[in-house]
């Protein structure tokens, strides 16, 4: 179970009785949002959060800078904006602690500087950068759960959801809900959440996001995200695994260019694991 030496040993909490939350993040608006919503269902909320650039197609940083890169993301921002609002990090109730580091600098960190953020219920890791050495096998030993933007096993790391639409195969767009490994997006699976389809295909990735985050969030509450039984993935089934460097200006306008067409996609539910559909 998750570890909390002052607390509990391997018993669940009550389902009333909030618990104490680590989070490794980034800071754009849907990140924040995350926060906000965790942060209602912790005692205590320990946030690391890498922060890079929130302008990408503009500034230079994980993703190129150019028109086309440009003219992309401000499709996800426009979407972003919508789902998510201008998310700042609230914290009325002065329970949210916060690590801003620059993205990629987390594994310079030392377990002694972390120290404060390694005394969790439970830990999460949304957006973070790749996490490695002591600090994975920490979180690993105490079952961190991993959000991917992506449907394992068929699509595994960076822009899953842009590359399931690429290959033409909506039906592949969603999150994937799985115990952290050392593998990047390898762990057993513990349920998929997805978006109903949408008309813009920026809209339906972005909320398959926002579908994970109320999963998990609603999961933490009534303490059933403890309960779920793990899956092994199946890596003969896996379809394309992605770079972040193949997401470059030219399949950004090759993507465009296909006029992604959402109507005439179906679910196949023997695909996923126990998917879960926001309301919406």
């Amino acid at each position: 179970m998750f570890r909390n030496s002052k607390r509990r040993s391997c018993d669940y909490l009550s389902k009333n009785e909030l618990m104490k939350i680590t989070l490794f993040t980034s800071n754009k608006n849907r990140h924040n949002y995350f926060i906000n919503l965790l942060s209602k269902v912790s005692e205590e909320l320990f946030v690391v959060q890498e922060c890079e650039t929130i302008f990408p197609g503009i500034t230079s940083g994980n993703y190129q800078a150019s028109p086309i890169m440009k003219e992309y993301f401000k499709n996800v921002n426009i979407v972003q904006s919508k789902l998510f609002g201008n998310s700042y990090i609230n914290n009325f109730n002065k329970n949210v602690k916060i690590l801003p580091i620059l993205f990629g600098d987390l594994n310079q960190c030392s377990m002694k500087l972390l120290s404060d953020f390694l005394k969790s219920d439970i830990y999460l890791v949304f957006g973070s950068s790749f996490i490695k050495s002591e600090l994975v096998d920490f979180l690993i030993e105490n079952k961190a759960i991993n959000i991917h933007a992506g449907v394992s096993p068929y699509y595994r790391g960076a822009d899953c959801n842009f590359w399931a639409l690429y290959d033409n195969n909506p039906h592949l767009v969603g999150t994937t809900i799985l115990l952290l490994s050392k593998g990047l997006d390898s762990g057993p699976i513990l349920y998929h959440a997805m978006s109903n389809l949408k008309t813009d295909p920026f809209e339906y990735t972005m909320t398959a996001v926002k579908s994970a985050f109320h999963s998990v969030v609603e999961r933490i509450k009534d303490n059933s995200i403890f309960k779920i039984e793990p899956i092994i993935q199946e890596k003969n089934k896996e379809i394309r695994y992605s770079i972040k460097k193949q997401f470059n200006e030219e399949v950004v306008k090759k993507y465009f260019e296909k006029k992604i067409n959402l109507d005439s996609a179906k679910f196949n539910r023997s695909l996923l694991k126990e998917p879960f559909f926001l309301n919406n």
